[in-house]
């Protein structure tokens, strides 16, 4: 299993569609390993995003991502990463397919409401970068075995 990030943004929390957002990535059958709600400050924003500072959208973008707080949460699950970034759609609102996250709730770059993490690699920085251990839990989800074939798991008997 592996796992992934997603930060509902300050758009969807202030759109009060938070919850329809954590809804579909359970009913997907995701597992939420932790989950917060945070006023994210500029120098951690600058960082998380710092791959973006040379672009002329990047101090808006800080601006944006610190003005309300923000839901983050850790989602586990079979290539968690992919299928996240699946649901989540393409980062430009308007260009998001309907179905996905952003194209049913999206037509902005910025206000895209949500992030997710690229790849594995980014998902690990960014767990680390906003969460603590001790917030991340672990437990069997109870319907684990209505969700994946057992080929599928770890729990392979």
């Amino acid at each position: 299993m592996r796992q992934t990030l997603v930060i509902i943004k300050p758009d969807a929390v202030n759109r009060c569609i938070a919850g329809k957002v954590i809804q579909r990535f359970e009913e997907k059958g995701l597992q939420i390993k932790a989950m917060k709600m945070e006023l994210l400050q500029p120098y951690v924003l600058k960082e998380h995003y710092a791959h973006l500072k040379d672009k002329k959208f990047f101090e808006g973008l800080i601006s944006y991502m610190a003005s309300i707080p923000s839901m983050l949460m850790i989602l586990e699950g079979k290539d968690a990463v992919k299928v996240v970034r699946k649901m989540v759609g393409s980062t430009q609102g308007r260009d998001a397919e309907p179905g996905t996250i952003r194209g049913d709730y999206s037509v902005s770059n910025q206000s895209n409401i949500v992030h997710a993490s690229e790849n594995e690699e980014a998902a690990k920085e960014e767990i680390k970068r906003f969460f603590k251990k001790e917030e991340i839990y672990e437990y069997k989800k109870m319907d684990f075995d209505w969700i994946y074939s057992r080929d599928e798991t770890y729990m392979k008997k």
